[in-house]
């Protein structure tokens, strides 16, 4: 077996070993081309050299990393490997317990929770034999769509440092684009996962509700991949997509087929959603990268139709508005001391929770069951639906949101949300790239229990969208 340890940098015709996918890695370990140490090297080189500026990783051991990559390579070499994620570099998202570890949730808050077990998706990875190369970061309490953090400070695109990494999982989205290994896991309430994606060119999936466990489960909240391609989504999900008595909302699922092979949506009725209701408007280069979008399904023989604007503004207002005093609940219950400390945005975003009155926090909450039933009742002949990830691309790294007064509703999740809440599977894969070189995702949703399916579709288009839609990982540092 050849060890490239002490090489890990490829050649101009080859790939970083730090930027293969999970399959090439695993085919490489099983022929003994490379070793889970040697990959681990490379990435370990490769977060070294960026890290500093991108600030992805909030907990980051490069010891425990090589001797979790070491008892791989031993593995692989008795022929005792755990499945083909053995060995194959992982990060979690930082509210993705590890045992042991403390669970800040993006605030500088003095002494933050500590997981006392791991949670379903961590344990998972492990059994698997995948190599945990940390967690990554988010902003405060999850609610901004930036890596703006007053524990981290600023988590910058893996792209491009200037512009957002989006959120809440920042760090995910930074370390996919990066390549700090081929596999990430964030979560999504609202568009977590997806707006990460969208403005960094990866593939990132909202999974069904439930079918990924968690351990503090909660209305629209989701765990799922966030990585350069579909097919390293498959692999992520067939190990991660499995029951765990510890999520109590979890339903249960018929087995799944997480099969790499594209699907051409020849003969699907697909929807095509230009305009969400409410929010922000869609810019016109994003408008135009959908609608091509759209074209190539309708070339492949499906039957692309129009769908109508079905969310009015009072239920997005109404849902944020819930959120709004379900954090200021929070941040009411911290000392004068903690609350100092969180970001200044999140603190005047969720105090105009404090205004209302129960029946409103009541109606509030009730928006998000209506947003269910009217994403459902309005996607239902469909077997697809096409649509903007978020109305605009990537905004200054710097900023906590594209909309920097906190007093009004988040407007860039008007596609995103209703899926959260309907439990509908959705994601993101790049369908362009401006002139100005930001990244603009399509969202194609699904009915609930077809992530396999859509995962599939999702290779297929990959194979369709063009290389001018796509972003050139080997040009990266």
């Amino acid at each position: 077996m050849t060890d490239h340890a002490a090489t890990p940098a490829a050649s101009a015709t080859e790939p970083r070993l730090a930027d293969l996918d999970a399959g090439a890695l695993a085919a490489g370990y099983a022929a003994g081309t490379f070793t889970p140490r040697a990959v681990a090297e490379d990435v370990i080189a490769r977060i070294e050299a960026r890290e500093p500026e991108l600030n992805a990783l909030y907990l980051f051991d490069p010891a425990q990393v090589r001797a979790d990559a070491d008892a791989a390579t031993e593995r692989w070499a008795t022929g005792s490997a755990r499945g083909p994620l053995d060995g194959v570099p992982v990060t979690v998202k930082e509210n993705i317990a590890r045992a042991g570890q403390p669970k800040p949730a993006g605030t500088a808050i003095p002494n933050p929770p500590m997981a006392a077990q791991n949670a379903p998706t961590t344990d998972r990875l492990l059994e698997a034999g995948a190599v945990i190369i940390g967690s990554t970061t988010m902003p405060d309490w999850g609610m901004l769509s930036s890596g703006v953090s007053s524990l981290h400070g600023i988590t910058r695109g893996g792209l491009n440092p200037a512009h957002t990494s989006g959120g809440s999982s920042a760090g995910a989205g930074a370390a996919a684009a990066a390549g700090y290994g081929p596999l990430h896991v964030g979560t999504d309430i609202g568009g977590s996962i997806r707006l990460p994606g969208s403005w960094q060119g990866l593939t990132a999936l909202k999974p069904s509700e439930g079918l990924i466990p968690l351990d503090v489960p909660y209305t629209g909240r989701a765990a799922g991949p966030l990585t350069r391609t579909a097919a390293d989504s498959v692999r992520l999900m067939a190990v991660i997509a499995q029951p765990d008595p510890r999520d109590y909302l979890t339903r249960a699922y018929a087995g799944m087929e997480w099969s790499t092979e594209a699907l051409a949506p020849t003969g699907m009725r697909v929807a095509l959603q230009l305009d969400a209701g409410s929010g922000l408007p869609v810019e016109p280069e994003t408008r135009a990268a959908i609608e091509h979008a759209a074209e190539l399904f309708a070339e492949a023989g499906a039957i692309v139709e129009p769908l109508a604007p079905f969310i009015g503004p009072e239920v997005l207002d109404g849902i944020v508005g819930f959120w709004r005093s379900r954090s200021f609940a929070d941040y009411s219950a911290l000392t004068p001391a903690e609350q100092a400390v969180v970001l200044p945005f999140i603190v005047e975003w969720c105090r105009a929770g404090a205004d209302y009155s129960a029946a409103e926090t009541v109606r509030n909450r009730g928006m998000m069951d209506e947003m269910a039933r009217l994403t459902r009742a309005a996607t239902a002949p469909y077997d697809l639906v096409l649509s903007p990830v978020t109305p605009v691309a990537a905004f200054p790294a710097e900023d906590p949101m594209p909309i920097l007064d906190p007093l009004q509703t988040m407007g860039h999740i008007s596609f995103t949300a209703p899926y959260n809440m309907s439990g509908q599977p959705a994601l993101s894969i790049g369908a362009g790239i401006q002139e100005d070189g930001r990244t603009i995702g399509l969202q194609i949703a699904a009915p609930i229990g077809s992530d396999d399916r859509l995962l599939r579709i999702a290779t297929w288009f990959e194979t369709v969208r063009g290389a001018e839609a796509a972003v050139d990982w080997s040009r990266l540092p």
